[in-house]
């Protein structure tokens, strides 16, 4: 007999509970670099400039590559309205585009030709733009990072937090399945935090939208105003995520990042997803942060079982909030992940 317990992944079998730790398996394709923010510190954003786009080709490959090596999520990101930036229209239209969210739409179509469910996250969008991705991703995301207001944002105008909350809010009118996340010590306080994750979870309360909460500690990079501030302790992440697992209804998955902090110490503070993993492409937002492999996460889980997921949580699949386009190719993921085992 098996038996939901706090943690929705959580089991008992033989009158023993055991946690369930989920990870997906995916590739990672940052379609732009060019960004409006300027966050203090990011090294991801480049100026306009060639080779600020991935092109088409290279992404075609990745995702064949990816659905050899047995990915079931493509993860698409790019910087946040990069038409904002001078010169950069010019350059997407050599690859017959007008905007990069008419990309990443064909993109995302592409991926689900080759066998890969698309997520997609990119930046502040608007209603009308998060129902044009709507149909091609079978879900999407937004990290929220802070509801205060914090240097390191000074000159990002897509990191007011009305902004970002109201695109979460029109994702869940929308009924997409959605991830979101705080950043942890970019100058906000604990506090600060968990005024945060009050916010999300009344979002999720409204909507029953959210899917995820990633609890990402913040990485000084070298080269960014920031990459003197010491990063979070590992303490300090420990209470964040209880904090988090606290707050957020038992159905939110709360996700560290296991290139980023030993996530071995914060699985028992609450932590019960380790995100998207991938075996062929690079974090390139935290590209000095390698992605473990799958046997390093069954280590990293101990006495916990590891179980692979699909972007779309299992929730959300019962509940039909995807479009009609993708239901043969979730089906066909499903049942591939229910096979492997770790």
């Amino acid at each position: 007999m098996i038996l939901f317990l706090r943690f929705p992944n959580d089991i008992v079998r033989g009158g023993f509970m055991t946690r369930v730790i989920t990870f997906s398996r995916n590739v990672f394709l940052p379609l732009s670099t060019v960004c409006r923010n300027r966050c203090e510190y990011c090294s991801f954003r480049t100026p306009v400039q060639a080779g600020c786009i991935l092109p088409p080709g290279e992404v075609h490959e990745t995702l064949r590559k990816g659905a050899v090596a047995g990915c079931t999520e493509a993860l698409f990101t790019f910087g946040e309205k990069p038409e904002a930036e001078a010169g950069f229209r010019t350059l997407l239209t050599a690859y017959g585009y007008r905007t990069i969210l008419e990309y990443g739409e064909a993109m995302c179509q592409e991926s689900i030709t080759a066998g890969l469910l698309p997520h997609t996250n990119g930046g502040v969008l608007s209603f009308d733009e998060l129902h044009q991705m709507r149909p091609v991703n079978a879900s999407m995301g937004l990290m929220l990072e802070t509801t205060a207001t914090v240097h390191a944002h000074r000159q990002s105008p897509g990191k007011v937090p009305e902004r970002r909350i109201e695109t979460m809010e029109d994702a869940g009118k929308l009924h997409i399945p959605f991830t979101t996340g705080i950043l942890v010590g970019i100058g906000e306080t604990m506090a600060d935090r968990e005024e945060s994750l009050l916010t999300i979870r009344d979002l999720h309360r409204r909507y029953d939208h959210i899917q995820e909460v990633i609890i990402q500690n913040f990485c000084p990079k070298e080269g960014t105003p920031m990459a003197r501030t010491p990063a979070p302790t590992t303490e300090e992440m420990c209470v964040t995520v209880s904090l988090a697992r606290d707050i957020l209804p038992a159905e939110v998955a709360v996700q560290i990042p296991p290139n980023l902090i030993d996530a071995a110490l914060l699985i028992p503070c609450g932590g019960n997803d380790l995100g998207g993993i991938s075996p062929l492409t690079p974090d390139y937002i935290n590209p000095e942060h390698p992605w473990p492999g799958v046997e390093q996460l069954k280590d990293l889980v101990r006495d916990a079982q590891l179980k692979e997921r699909l972007c779309i949580y299992p929730r959300f699949i019962r509940k039909g909030w995807y479009s009609p386009d993708i239901d043969a190719l979730i089906k066909q993921l499903e049942q591939k992940i229910q096979v492997r085992s770790w």
